[in-house]
């Protein structure tokens, strides 16, 4: 027997993901959105929205960008549904084998960013919880480590507890979110404002519209980070074999992501403007320590924890966790890479910025849709969704590219990420047209001219396509020949 083959390429948990173990449906990924929609960030765009514009233009704006970037991860989620790739897997076709751990590692660290963030908020919802039972309990710190240490193993117990985890809170926080907003729009009105027309600050004119795309780019900048790596999740997708049909195969990510996600967005954006009217501040938690008091308040903060605990095993420790695993080699288990995004989220301390929240979506939109616009345009346009797995897998195999990395990527990358952050208020689109752009002229008319690409010099079907034509890619750990297999 030969020596096995212990290249980080080959980790387990980053081995694609067969039909059999597909196990996320249509009413899974519905309960996940319901949960991922709802934090910190979500509430603060409500509110930043209403110190200029009326709720009503602020909703509008919301339904916008977040139907704008539902579609955009219904697109990019195709990798997993077809192939049963993982995000950082699959960048090693646009980024080089090893290229693929500098952007990977920039969403792996602002996916632990926002981990830390929400499990900070949450823990300051337990704290009033437990202060609201226990007058003397005031520690927020404690319930810090305890709530993250919750969620990870929560998460380091597979996806499927992940999703079970969702079916539970969804309706919790659908109940409970009615009765919040129903406690802050009854203050407001008992104040004699208007709940739809109130702003702040209003503006008119050219600054009202500015103020309207704001809104949708930060919506659309936040999720930026989770359509950057949606088939990480999207990988665990039901999906029929043989089906030929784009809508039928994707039908669980369309129906999450633009029916879920834009719904349950909206309604949190117009929490988050109803706290600023009532306490001045987009923090819920806050404002309803001054409307509400006693059981009620205490229920009422159960959903602030439940919606951050289900943002972050979904969107944000999952995701980070594959990154990790993939850069720490098969000696670090996805279970090991959970508990890893805990280590770095903490560390961070992301709770020391809250103040700029909005600006940072936008210049982290800026960074990663420049990333999902080279995905688009690797996947689809240049392979027309062909994909050499085997050699994703390969030391050796095309993959290679100058030692590891794929300088055309790289070059769209920065080119992309510096006119977006240079127009920070569209950044999103900016990033994603421009280095997706660069990124296609680069590879089609120089790169892959140097280093030629099966899937893209022979188109077929049977030889590069996955589930659309019933194939489980089989990667073989010990062989450099890896072989695929298909199914039923």
């Amino acid at each position: 027997m030969g020596k096995k083959n212990t290249s980080y390429l080959k980790s387990p948990d980053l081995l694609p993901i067969s039909y059999d173990e597909r196990k996320i449906g249509t009413r899974g990924f519905f309960a996940m959105w319901v949960g991922m929609a709802i934090l910190l960030a979500t509430f603060d765009i409500g509110a930043s929205g209403v110190r200029s514009i009326s709720l009503s233009w602020v909703v509008l704006a919301t339904l916008i960008g977040c139907i704008a970037i539902g579609a955009f991860i219904s697109i990019v989620g195709d990798i997993g549904v077809e192939h049963g790739l993982s995000f950082p897997v699959y960048m090693r076709a646009p980024f080089g084998t090893v290229g693929t751990h500098i952007p990977s590692i920039t969403r792996a660290v602002t996916a632990s960013f926002w981990f830390g963030l929400n499990t900070y908020f949450g823990s300051t919802a337990i704290n009033s919880i437990i202060h609201t039972i226990n007058p003397g309990f005031d520690n927020w710190l404690l319930c810090y480590f305890i709530f993250a240490l919750v969620q990870l193993i929560n998460t380091a117990s597979g996806i499927k507890w992940v999703e079970r985890f969702a079916d539970l809170a969804a309706p919790i926080i659908i109940i409970l979110s009615l009765v919040i907003y129903n406690i802050l729009t009854t203050d407001i009105v008992e104040q004699g404002n208007s709940v739809w027309a109130w702003a702040e600050n209003p503006v008119t004119g050219g600054a009202a519209i500015t103020a309207f795309i704001i809104v949708i780019f930060a919506n659309m900048g936040f999720w930026a980070t989770l359509g950057c790596d949606i088939p990480t999740i999207s990988r665990f997708f039901k999906a029929p074999r043989n089906e030929r049909n784009w809508f039928k195969r994707n039908r669980t990510n369309l129906i999450g992501s633009l029916i879920a996600l834009p719904l349950t967005q909206t309604f949190m954006i117009m929490i988050g403007a109803a706290a600023l009217m009532v306490a001045g501040t987009s923090n819920p938690v806050t404002a309803l320590q001054e409307t509400a008091s006693g059981w009620m308040l205490a229920m009422l903060l159960l959903m602030i924890v439940l919606t951050q605990w289900s943002t972050n095993t979904a969107a944000n420790i999952v995701p980070a966790a594959a990154v990790f695993s993939n850069v720490l080699g098969p000696k670090v288990s996805n279970a090991i890479a959970v508990f890893i995004v805990g280590i770095v989220g903490t560390i961070i301390q992301p709770w020391s910025v809250f103040e700029i929240l909005t600006q940072a979506l936008l210049f982290i939109g800026a960074i990663l849709s420049s990333v999902s616009g080279i995905l688009i345009v690797d996947y689809y346009l240049l392979r027309k969704r062909r994909v050499n797995v085997k050699d994703l897998y390969r030391n050796n195999g095309q993959f290679k590219f100058h030692g590891g990395v794929n300088i055309a990527g790289f070059i769209a990358w920065g080119i992309g990420g510096i006119t977006a952050i240079l127009l920070m208020d569209f950044s999103f689109v900016v990033g994603l047209v421009v280095a997706g752009a660069v990124y296609y002229v680069l590879a089609k008319h120089w790169y892959f001219k140097k280093f030629s690409q099966a899937e893209i010099e022979d188109p077929s079907d049977d030889k590069y396509l996955g589930i659309t034509v019933g194939r489980d890619w089989i990667i073989d750990e010990d062989d450099e020949n890896n072989r695929t297999e298909v199914v039923g």
